[in-house]
């Protein structure tokens, strides 16, 4: 989007609480493994200034499970326009609640970003959105490198484990 971005990626979703900062954290220890310094960040469409902390207990759990790190833990961000201007690629998580959303915003990005199907709290467990939102990542994280960059992974790739769901064969 920009001719010198700033983001490699920027995740999107509504509150930046939850999915958006799970997805930034996995996508940034994948690169990380292998030696990518890439510029992975996350905002909020709509953050909600209910929430309980600074970021979804739900995220930490599973980024411990994971041995995936978070660095410093910061307040949700909302997304502003510059955002888009600094990114090369953005995803939004969810694209029937996000969509809009863009649309009411940001229509001038509405159709320059990527958008996935990963459930919120209202409609999928937090095992089964983080499975899905992994195996996105990862699919993400292959059209980002070369082949022979992933070979230290390639044990960790999704497997069935349910519908919506998907475990690894080994741990990060």
């Amino acid at each position: 989007m920009a001719t010198q971005p700033e983001f490699d990626i920027l995740f999107l979703c509504t509150g930046n609480y939850y999915r958006s900062r799970f997805a930034e954290f996995f996508l940034r220890h994948l690169a990380s493994m292998e030696g990518y310094e890439w510029k992975i960040e996350s905002r909020g469409l709509r953050i909600n200034p209910s929430n309980n902390g600074p970021i979804s207990p739900f995220t930490v759990f599973e980024c411990d499970r994971l041995n995936i790190p978070m660095g410093p833990v910061r307040n949700p961000i909302p997304v502003t326009e510059s955002d888009f201007l600094k990114a090369r690629h953005v995803v939004a998580v969810k694209e029937v609640e996000h969509r809009p959303l863009m649309a009411e915003a940001f229509p001038m990005f509405e159709n320059q970003i990527e958008y996935w199907n990963i459930h919120d709290l209202d409609a999928s467990s937090p095992r089964q959105a983080l499975a899905r939102l992994r195996v996105e990542v990862l699919r993400l994280y292959e059209r980002m490198t070369p082949a022979q960059a992933r070979r230290s992974w390639t044990s960790a790739r999704p497997t069935a484990d349910g519908p919506g769901s998907a475990s690894f064969t080994s741990s990060f």
